[in-house]
């Protein structure tokens, strides 16, 4: 019932995904609400796209996607703790995206990623 708990198994290493983002290699999606980034702040590099936005803004048959996403990069995506961009992850997918789940803001502080305010 909660398999989408463990798709980080399989994903991407948080440090790849720094070197990556770096790089311009990936797309790096925050999925997380504005209160909580405004709290936190966000990953370099990271796009902040809310999950209640995520159909509109990360389709890339909607009129609204985000140039970034129609490009066929790989999609990295992170929330607070992992949970709700596992969810992310498979919705991305079904949209025809190459998604890797990070996890938290924490796993990425936690491998020397930076943050921006």
């Amino acid at each position: 019932m909660f398999a989408f708990l463990n798709t980080r198994s399989n994903d991407m290493p948080v440090a790849e995904a720094i070197a990556k983002a770096e790089t311009g290699e990936i797309v790096l999606i925050d999925i997380r609400e504005p209160t909580e980034i405004a709290q936190s702040g966000k990953a370099k590099g990271a796009i902040a796209i809310p999950t209640a936005a995520l159909r509109m803004r990360a389709d890339p048959s909607s009129p609204e996607c985000l140039p970034e996403l129609k490009r066929g990069k790989p999609v990295c995506v992170y929330c607070a703790s992992g949970a709700r961009s596992g969810m992310a992850k498979g919705m991305l997918s079904r949209m025809g995206h190459e998604v890797h789940n990070i996890g938290g803001l924490g796993h990425w502080v936690q491998a020397g990623g930076q943050l921006v305010k």
